[in-house]
């Protein structure tokens, strides 16, 4: 038995539900599947935006090598 057992969840979800109602619950849920998605991108981007930046950290790196040479 103990707490895994699924009557313990079943009467748990149905609590739930009679506190919050059906409604605030499927916004909750919605909220939270935006807030996935948008973390998710965020993190994308962040990539995305990183691994161009090392190679124009090269670019202007050799750009300062030939202005030293030049010179």
């Amino acid at each position: 038995m103990g707490l895994f057992d699924w009557k313990h969840w079943l009467v748990l979800l149905a609590v739930v539900v009679l506190v919050f109602g059906t409604r605030r619950l499927k916004g909750v849920g919605a909220d939270l599947g935006e807030a996935i998605k948008g973390f998710r991108r965020s993190i994308a981007e962040e990539e995305k935006s990183e691994a161009p930046v090392q190679p124009a950290c090269q670019a202007v790196a050799a750009e300062l090598d030939q202005s030293h040479q030049r010179h």
